[in-house]
């Protein structure tokens, strides 16, 4: 049986949903990799984990369904590059916003984002609780682990290897080959900002606001010219493993105690998923 929501017909939606299935949204991005990878590398990326993860997690048992992927989503760190599609946070906010609406309609009442685009985070962060308030949806945010090349496995990327770098150059070598062309990819990796170890992307205490050409007219942040799809291969596995071990652990999630279930006491859940405040 087919686990794409969009392949039932609308009654049969109603038929087989529960509120104890889990829809997964997965959330790419269509924009600039360089010279060596195609635009839509976060898109195919996103895509191919949510589906293993889904099949996966059936087959233990959760009742996953998946809907087909977001592509257009905020990628301005991109926008000064021809083949770019990216949506402002207001229009992306008001697009996630209406697909909760959408989903509330359904009897399912678990909304996964599975992301593959680090510029979707903050925004889908704040959509969470945006879609938990005004539709009473359960909501969920999961992305998977693209490593960077630390120099044993891969070339020493120095923590900066986010963008068209060894970990997703390698990861699209295993999912699509036919669309990398490692003869143009070249080492991009900012080694002048290992002066400056409290700022950067992610983890560090400072976050700093960026552009993918401030390290590069290429726009590319890493060093893709080793890599392999072996590699890329074990990053799928884990990647969709844990991805399905984090969708069986959502399909039996509920924030409220079961004493207090069981006794009857207020909840947050929200009758008819439909409050608009």
């Amino acid at each position: 049986m087919s686990r794409l929501l969009e392949e039932l017909s609308g009654p049969a939606v109603t038929r087989t949903l529960t509120a104890d299935s889990v829809l997964v949204l997965p959330t790419g991005a269509i924009e600039h990799h360089g010279d060596h990878l195609p635009l839509a590398t976060d898109r195919i990326m996103a895509e191919a984990v949510a589906t293993a993860a889904v099949e996966r997690a059936v087959a233990r048992g959760v009742d996953a369904w998946l809907l087909h992927p977001l592509a257009y989503t905020k990628s301005d760190e991109h926008s000064w590059a021809p083949g770019t599609m990216w949506l402002s946070g207001e229009t992306l906010m008001a697009t996630l916003v209406d697909l909760g609406r959408s989903v509330a309609m359904t009897p399912a009442r678990r909304l996964v984002f599975l992301n593959g685009h680090g510029g979707n985070v903050a925004l889908l962060q704040v959509s969470l609780r945006t879609l938990r308030r005004r539709f009473g949806l359960q909501t969920f945010l999961m992305g998977f682990p693209v490593p960077a090349g630390d120099g044993e496995v891969g070339p020493d990327e120095l923590g900066y290897g986010i963008h068209g770098g060894h970990g997703e150059t390698s990861l699209m070598l295993h999912l699509r080959p036919d669309l990398v062309d490692l003869g143009r990819a070249e080492r991009r990796v900012p080694d002048h900002l290992g002066a400056h170890p409290r700022i950067g992307f992610h983890s560090t205490p400072v976050i700093m606001g960026w552009l993918s050409n401030d390290f590069h007219p290429d726009g590319v942040i890493g060093d893709p010219t080793g890599a392999d799809a072996t590699h890329g291969a074990a990053i799928f596995e884990t990647a969709v493993e844990e991805s399905a071990h984090s969708l069986e652990e959502i399909a039996r999630f509920d924030p409220v105690p079961p004493i207090s279930r069981a006794a009857g006491e207020p909840t947050g859940d929200i009758p008819g998923g439909t409050r608009q405040a």
